[in-house]
C-alpha cells in the first residue's frame, strides 16, 4: 500500500501549487485571477509565434471551447503528478464566453524525479466534451469517455491518436526528462475561488460560459485574442 500513498503525496503537493495559481500566478483570488488571464493571453501570443505550437489557429476554428493552462508542473517523487490553473472559454453565437476558471490535477506510479513546467492548450472539439468539463468536472481518458490526442513540441506533427479526439493537447516546450505530460485520467475541476473573485458571489461556469449572465470587461483582450488570425 505504500506505494500507492506515494503518488497520491506527489499530487496533494501539486495541487497545493495549482491551488495558488502555480509558480507566478501566487496570491489572492483577487490578485491570482488577473494574472491568469494575462498569462492565458501570453501563452496564446507565445503559441503564436512558436513554429510548432502555431496548429492552433487551424485548430480554434472548429473547437467548441479552448482551455488555456499557462503553467502546469509536472514532478514526481516515486510517483509523477501534473497540476495547474487555467481558463476555459467556449464558443458562442457572438464569438467567445467569458473565461472560467479551472484546474487540472493528475498523477500516475513509477518512480520519477524532477520537477518541470510548461504551457498547455487544450482544444475541446466537440459540445459533448465541453458539457462533460463544465457540468460535470470530467476526467480525461478513454476510460472516462474523453479520448485525448496530442500535438507540440516533442509530438509527431500527425499521429493517429488524434483522430477522432474529443480533445487535443498543444503542449509547449519545458518537459525535459519526463518527456511530456500524461493527462490519462486527469481532473478537470472548477476554481470557485477564482471565479467568484472575477465574476461575483455564487459565479458558476454554466452561467460564465453558457448562459452569458457572468462577464467582466477584465477578459475582453483575452476573448478577442483567442479569435483565429
Amino acid at each position: 500500500m505504500i506505494y500507492l500513498r506515494r503518488p497520491m503525496t506527489a499530487i496533494g503537493i501539486l495541487v497545493m501549487v495549482a491551488l495558488t495559481g502555480c509558480t507566478q500566478f501566487t496570491g489572492s483570488p483577487e490578485k491570482a485571477a488577473p494574472m491568469l488571464i494575462e498569462g492565458a493571453l501570453d501563452t496564446l501570443t507565445h503559441f503564436r509565434r512558436t513554429q510548432d505550437l502555431q496548429i492552433i489557429d487551424q485548430l480554434i476554428p472548429d473547437a467548441a471551447g479552448v482551455m488555456i493552462l499557462p503553467s502546469v508542473i509536472k514532478g514526481g517523487l516515486f510517483g509523477a503528478a501534473e497540476a495547474g490553473t487555467g481558463v476555459l472559454l467556449a464558443r458562442t453565437p457572438d464569438g467567445w464566453s467569458y473565461p472560467a476558471f479551472y484546474m487540472l490535477a493528475a498523477g500516475s506510479i513509477g518512480f520519477q524525479v524532477g520537477l518541470q513546467e510548461t504551457e498547455v492548450v487544450l482544444i475541446i472539439r466537440n459540445l459533448g466534451a465541453l458539457n462533460a468539463v463544465v457540468e460535470h468536472q470530467a476526467k480525461l481518458g478513454a476510460d472516462f469517455g474523453i479520448t485525448v490526442g496530442w500535438k507540440g513540441i516533442g509530438y509527431e506533427g500527425s499521429t493517429t491518436t488524434n483522430v477522432g479526439a474529443d480533445i487535443i493537447a498543444v503542449v509547449g516546450p519545458g518537459m525535459g526528462i519526463f518527456g511530456g505530460v500524461s493527462l490519462e485520467g486527469a481532473a478537470l475541476v472548477r476554481r470557485t475561488d477564482l471565479n467568484e473573485s472575477v465574476y461575483g458571489e455564487g459565479a458558476i461556469p454554466t452561467e460564465i460560459i453558457f448562459d452569458g449572465t457572468r462577464s467582466n470587461p477584465l477578459a475582453d483582450a483575452l476573448r478577442a485574442a483567442i479569435a483565429p488570425r
